[in-house]
């Protein structure tokens, strides 16, 4: 019986290695995709910052222009 109780607790002490180490290796998979998920929101970001100069020069171009009417 003795035996039997050794057995039962090592392979529950490996099903709790086991389900670990499947819980690590989910979370990393979902930190790479969080990191590309911010790598990509950071180029929009940029795209919008040169935007925004884009329209800063428009707007600056229309201001010469009502100013010389």
């Amino acid at each position: 019986m003795e035996d039997a109780l050794r057995r039962l607790d090592k392979l529950t002490h490996n099903e709790g290695m086991m389900a670990a180490a499947q819980i690590l290796r989910a979370t990393h998979a979902v930190d790479r995709e969080v990191s590309v998920v911010a790598d990509g929101a950071l180029d929009v970001d940029d795209r919008v910052a040169s935007g925004g100069d884009e329209v800063k020069a428009v707007g600056d171009n229309v201001s010469v222009v009502i100013d010389g009417m």
